[in-house]
């Protein structure tokens, strides 16, 4: 989207195509509602661009809730922006640390700066794309919320007089989406910079524990099953080495390498199996979920844990153990059918195993619902058949 566009589509005449155009999207395609609107005059330009915002609010909605529905997008920004429920703990998590001013080094259209500005700080954001900045500026002010924006290079910018610098580097070369921290922007190198000091920088969750600056905490962060993000909190701000935080319908729970034991018992599984969260797994704490249900790993290096006890956490997934099953294709098939299984999950951790391709060729034509583990249990491969339990069932 050119500029000249987007100034036109935030005008008087836009806005009033923006509310027509949301009013019928969904109800007639795109082609009948943009010949409607051009038929009433609007400019082409415009209708087009009215029509995308509608669609990109549309998905936006799913990350941003209801504030989508008043701020602008652009799909790549949209792809990259953090999803609501995780933004707003980074913000109250720097509130709680006590800064008050904030500067955003690449802010794109603004969805951090959302958070930060309704978690109390006063922000500021850098942004070197004259359309991202206008529609984070343009944000900020839909939603009632303070912060200025300015045009710049990120990497030119003294963040001295500033008590916290945020980044989060645009993931993308000429090829798309890329996962190397040297092809970031700003560069790594600038980044490192940053969490020398008072920076926070949103990565990619897979980001290598080497990687990670001395000194600097990372936290990996999942919402609602699912791993978002890690976060590198500078050396002005860590807590802890690793953190992995995991936010859902029980609120925000924590865990730290203070909470994971260094040497844990490898057994047999017992009569519970949890299945860490993937924030756990990522920040290697998964020897705290052993600790905290009283069990066990099945093997030293998978991220499964057992015990003898079914536990309510936060950080696993329990499933009671109903019994082993033969581990090889053609005996898991026989055992399976003899239990009249039709629909199965397969869940597999440290074996070569793809699980959609093995359930198609079981072939399974039961009316029995079941879950199985495939995995390694002190080295050798092993299957058992589980029951996922739900939260009410459990017992501390």
């Amino acid at each position: 989207m050119e500029l000249a566009t987007f100034d036109l589509l935030r005008a008087t005449e836009g806005r009033q195509v923006l509310r027509e155009a949301t009013e019928a999207y969904g109800h007639v395609g795109d082609l009948a509602l943009g010949t409607r609107l051009r038929a009433a005059g609007h400019p082409p330009d415009l209708v087009a661009a009215a029509i995308g915002q509608v669609a990109l609010r549309r998905r936006a909605a799913a990350k941003l809730g209801a504030d989508a529905g008043a701020m602008y997008f652009l799909p790549d920004a949209l792809e990259q922006a953090t999803r609501a429920g995780v933004s707003a703990h980074r913000a109250e998590r720097l509130q709680a640390l006590g800064p008050r001013t904030l500067v955003d080094l690449g802010c794109g259209i603004g969805a951090d700066l959302v958070a930060f500005a309704r978690a109390g700080l006063d922000v500021h954001g850098v942004e070197l794309d004259p359309v991202r900045a206008a529609m984070a500026r343009e944000n900020l002010a839909a939603l009632g919320l303070p912060g200025t924006i300015e045009v710049a290079d990120a990497t030119t910018v003294d963040t001295s007089s500033y008590d916290v610098a945020f980044v989060d580097p645009a993931r993308r070369d000429g090829r798309g989406r890329t996962f190397d921290p040297s092809a970031f922007s700003p560069p790594w190198p600038f980044v490192e910079t940053l969490l020398a000091g008072h920076g926070v920088a949103k990565v990619l969750p897979g980001i290598a524990h080497d990687l990670v600056p001395e000194g600097v905490e990372a936290e990996w962060v999942s919402e609602r099953g699912d791993l978002v993000e890690a976060c590198l909190w500078g050396r002005a701000f860590a807590g802890t080495g690793r953190r992995a935080t995991v936010l859902g319908r029980h609120g925000r729970a924590t865990l730290t390498e203070a909470d994971a034991p260094e040497d844990v018992p490898v057994d047999d599984p017992g009569e519970w199996w949890y299945e860490p969260d993937d924030a756990v797994i990522r920040a290697g704490l998964v020897t705290a979920v052993a600790a905290l249900t009283g069990g066990w790993l099945v093997d030293p290096h998978i991220a499964y844990v057992s015990s003898a006890r079914c536990v309510t956490t936060p950080y696993a997934r329990a499933f009671r153990v109903v019994e082993e099953l033969p581990y090889r294709e053609k005996q898991l098939r026989a055992a399976l059918r003899a239990r009249d299984v039709g629909t199965l999950t397969v869940k597999k951790r440290g074996v070569s195993v793809v699980p959609e391709v093995l359930v198609k060729r079981l072939r399974l034509t039961g009316s029995v619902t079941a879950t199985v583990i495939l995995t390694r249990v002190q080295g050798e491969g092993r299957a058992y058949l589980v029951e996922p339990v739900s939260a009410h069932r459990a017992s501390a």
